[in-house]
């Protein structure tokens, strides 16, 4: 696994154990909700400032993004898709 699968994966096992949406992830670092998608496929790389600013809003330090996984983890599971109602 290299360095920028482990991030994505920790990225997305870290935001779906809070049971934070991307947008609402993306909201909270100032960042676009379609690029948050990027870095959790692991399309992109993120810069340390970008990182940070995750991490501040997932309430984690950095270096949670860099724990070693085992080879074959097959995934965490998706939160509900859609957006959440205005309405309640």
């Amino acid at each position: 696994m290299d360095a920028r699968q482990r991030v994505a994966l920790n990225l997305r096992r870290l935001r779906v154990l809070r049971g934070i949406s991307q947008d609402n992830l993306a909201l909270e670092a100032n960042l676009e909700r379609s690029y948050v998608g990027y870095l959790e496929r692991g399309s992109k790389n993120p810069t340390v400032v970008t990182l940070e600013k995750i991490a501040v809003a997932l309430s984690c330090d950095i270096s949670e993004f860099f724990t070693p996984l085992p080879d074959d983890i097959v995934g965490t599971k998706p939160l509900k898709s859609g957006r959440k109602s205005a309405r309640g």
